[in-house]
């Protein structure tokens, strides 16, 4: 291979979708002869994958800039992500980093570091942020990878044409773009060749697939359940919009998609989704979730909750906790709003202190951890399949259930056999940590 002997690290921050590219270039590289660098190793080049959702998210990414910096002093480092688009400049005077690539030129990593390594290209010129406005990007990159994990992550979708007024995910991937069901079914086919077992379709606005190319999600969704080997697909987030009852009433009934949805509500105030301007409001939130439990008894129900926006009143909150309490949902991803540069929220004036987000939060997670363990409980003593998954060397081997319970095996009952494999068990009593129900009667 081109580049034998050649060491790569990466870092990857935020959501699944950069872990999803971050596999995808290990990949890439590794097809030229390039290892992943074991820890402790130096390596010749690091790729750090960003994330820009929260100030937290942007204050973490240059820490691990610099972490990667001071443990790679003599490698080539490119950071990229949603961070390295929306901050370019910034990024690029960091102390050690080499090149920036935005959105649209990440698709580029492989040919720029091939012109470095056969000396086409010095780190003078390469020195530099690689990156367009967001209306010039339009490239999309493929990505079907594992990683460590025993589940593929399939990006169908990039890009977002909703103009959230606290959301920055547009100008940082651009607009919707998506490829073909064709080319999204040849990935999913070749991840079964290679003894993939599950697929989670991974994007950033998933939904809006194939609206500008005149496709359709649902027929993806038809013509990805007919792939052979593929046991198990997973829709990692959909907009309440956009999931279409066609959608819920196929996934009720195909073979291999699963009962278990993730949709972003951010809050149970009209008031507050109009200042958002968000497109839907509680009404029609609450339909999708009943039509998800009237198709589907089991499903499990991620929602994603944001407090403390600006406009946020606490009668408005009041409103969120009342409405997510009597709601069959399965688990809340409570996270506190973080003003962005650059967004409309900042022209409303109402502001949420930060002692007023840390209670609400508080007490959406509190919620959040009886409506998991209500949800878990009454699936004790059933008979569920569960795709086993290796464990980390020194832990009890686990997997999900198809409505996404986590099942622990008991050591006696492990086995690296097991690893990618599907199995019937029944649902016993809790771990020791509380997070995971016992396996029981492994076939």
């Amino acid at each position: 291979m081109k580049y034998q002997g050649k060491k790569a690290a990466y870092a990857t921050l935020g959501c699944k979708l950069n872990f999803a590219e971050t596999a995808t270039f290990e990949r890439l590289l590794a097809t030229m002869g390039v290892q992943t660098a074991a820890k402790g190793e130096q390596a010749d080049v690091c790729i750090i994958n960003t994330c820009s959702v929260t100030d937290v998210a942007d204050h973490k990414c240059r820490q691990t800039i610099h972490r990667m910096v001071r443990q790679h002093p003599h490698a080539f480092i490119v950071v990229t992500g949603c961070y390295a688009q929306l901050q370019p400049v910034q990024v690029a005077a960091i102390e050690g980093v080499d090149l920036v690539l935005g959105a649209n030129e990440k698709a580029n990593l492989v040919p720029l570091l091939s012109q470095r390594w056969d000396g086409e290209s010095h780190t003078e010129a390469l020195h530099q942020h690689l990156t367009v406005p967001t209306k010039q990007i339009r490239s999309f990159a493929p990505s079907c990878a594992r990683g460590n994990r025993t589940r593929f992550f399939l990006k169908v979708q990039d890009g977002c044409d909703y103009l959230c007024t606290y959301c920055t995910i547009p100008f940082a991937r651009g607009f919707s773009r998506s490829p073909s069901i064709e080319s999204l079914v040849a990935q999913a086919q070749q991840a079964a060749d290679e003894g993939g077992r599950e697929i989670v379709l991974t994007g950033v606005n998933i939904g809006h697939f194939g609206h500008h190319t005149g496709e359709k999600f649902i027929d993806l969704l038809r013509a990805l359940d007919q792939v052979e080997g593929i046991a198990r697909y997973r829709i990692s987030s959909i907009e309440p919009d956009l999931l279409l009852d066609e959608v819920i009433d196929f996934c009720a009934e195909s073979r291999a998609f699963m009962p278990h949805f993730h949709i972003p509500l951010q809050s149970g105030s009209d008031h507050v989704l109009a200042l958002m301007h968000r497109r839907y409001d509680t009404a029609l939130f609450a339909q999708k979730v009943e039509r998800v439990m009237t198709r589907m008894p089991h499903a499990f129900i991620g929602v994603d909750v944001m407090v403390g926006t600006r406009g946020e009143t606490d009668e408005d909150f009041q409103q969120t906790y009342r409405f997510l309490e009597q709601l069959p949902v399965s688990q809340l991803h409570v996270f506190p709003y973080s003003e962005r540069p650059g967004t409309a929220a900042l022209r409303i004036p109402l502001v949420v202190s930060e002692k007023e987000k840390h209670e609400r939060s508080a007490a959406l997670l509190k919620l959040s951890d009886q409506k998991t363990v209500a949800f878990y409980e009454r699936h004790r003593s059933q008979q569920r399949t569960v795709l086993f998954e290796k464990a980390q060397k020194g832990r009890a081997m686990t997997g999900f259930t198809d409505n996404y319970i986590r099942v622990q095996l008991p050591p006696r009952a492990s086995s690296d056999a097991l690893d990618n494999q599907l199995r019937t068990v029944t649902l016993g009593d809790w771990n020791a940590q509380h997070n995971a129900l016992m396996a029981l009667g492994v076939d």
